[in-house]
């Protein structure tokens, strides 16, 4: 095949084509390949679906590489007991907000995270059992604070590890 100029600039709109519909229709290739149950919360009225990480290799991955979270959706990470926990944002493009519960599910702490550090931790300083993450500043919005309380709907066959 001769490559003439009028070619040639086919020739690379179309691999810059192909390139970027491979880049933005993908799925989240390199984000966290588990799939999740599902349950919902409720705060202060408002209902959130959320994604359960209850296993350590859910909970590792978390939110990591994701590019994007829906307005009503949060991940609920879920532990056997109750003990001081720390999150970072390693790996994780969406600025975030996280919230720590103790058993009963009332908010004990609220951090606003920064996507993607490695430097910065954000610790519950008290006994957690969950972490609630949500786009950050959601908290914030819906006038919500430490003290609330977040009610669990969750699949009653989950198993916690």
């Amino acid at each position: 095949m001769i490559l003439t100029p009028s070619t040639y600039s086919r020739f690379w709109i179309a691999a810059v084509l192909l390139a970027l519909m491979a880049t933005f229709s993908a799925p989240a290739a390199n984000a966290c390949p588990y799939q999740l149950p599902r349950g919902m919360v409720t705060i202060n009225g408002l209902e959130l679906s959320v994604e359960i990480a209850h296993t350590p290799e859910t909970r590792a991955c978390g939110l990591s590489k994701r590019k994007s979270l829906a307005e009503d959706t949060a991940m609920l990470f879920v532990f056997r007991d109750a003990r001081q926990r720390t999150f970072w944002m390693k790996d994780t493009f969406i600025p975030l907000s996280i919230a720590f519960l103790d058993e009963a599910g009332k908010i004990l702490r609220i951090h606003t995270m920064q996507s993607d550090q490695t430097g910065t931790t954000y610790p519950s300083v008290q006994p957690a059992r969950y972490a609630l993450e949500v786009n950050q500043g959601w908290f914030r919005l819906h006038h919500i604070k430490p003290g609330d309380t977040v009610q669990l709907s969750l699949p009653g066959i989950l198993k916690v590890q």
